[in-house]
């Protein structure tokens, strides 16, 4: 079984904002392999299915970013999830908008989910899908740039990022994480 995780947080008011890119992962994954996010549990909203023969649970924390951890531990006791097999999405501002980058472990690198998340595993060796959304350029604090929408110009990036995560998320499910990393870290 395969468990992917999308961060963002919960609401309209931030639904279509540059933080919420793990949650848009999560969606187009329902879409793309029909499974309704319809059970709310472990502090989130989640559905199940199976997607080229292999059992996969989509999760979208509800606890706001910052307490992802908290979201993403009980649904890994739960379930007894060995780490290898948990990937969690989320937006990146050291990356240029529209990039995305996996990797296997690492620091949190200022980002508050990632670091709620590494406190609850107790581990910084897990799964991770980063979409670049930039940082702001023009003197934007940047809690108002993440918590804004995408612009017009970015959205073509965002939505190329999107559909290349779900294909790396996809690839995943058949072959090993670093085969994925080696062919999605060079072609996006």
């Amino acid at each position: 079984m395969k468990y992917i995780i999308g961060l963002g947080n919960p609401g309209k008011n931030y639904e279509k904002t540059r933080h919420n890119v793990g949650f848009m992962v999560i969606d187009e994954l329902s879409k793309r392999w029909n499974i309704q996010l319809n059970k709310e549990k472990f502090k989130g909203l989640y559905g199940s299915g199976i997607f080229n023969g292999e059992k996969v649970i989509l999760l979208k924390p509800l606890t706001y970013m910052n307490l992802s951890g908290e979201a993403i531990r009980p649904l890994l006791d739960y379930y007894d999830i060995n780490t290898n097999d948990l990937i969690v999405i989320y937006d990146d501002l050291d990356l240029p908008t529209g990039k995305i980058r996996l990797r296997s472990k690492g620091s949190a690198g200022g980002h508050n989910g990632i670091k709620s998340t590494i406190q609850h595993l107790g581990t910084e060796n897990f799964n991770r899908l980063r979409i670049g959304i930039d940082r702001p350029t023009n003197g934007m604090a940047i809690t108002n740039y993440v918590l804004g929408a995408f612009s017009d110009d970015e959205r073509s990036a965002i939505d190329h990022a999107i559909n290349q995560a779900c294909n790396a998320c996809e690839k995943w499910l058949t072959v090993p994480f670093l085969e994925v990393m080696n062919q999605f870290n060079t072609s996006s």
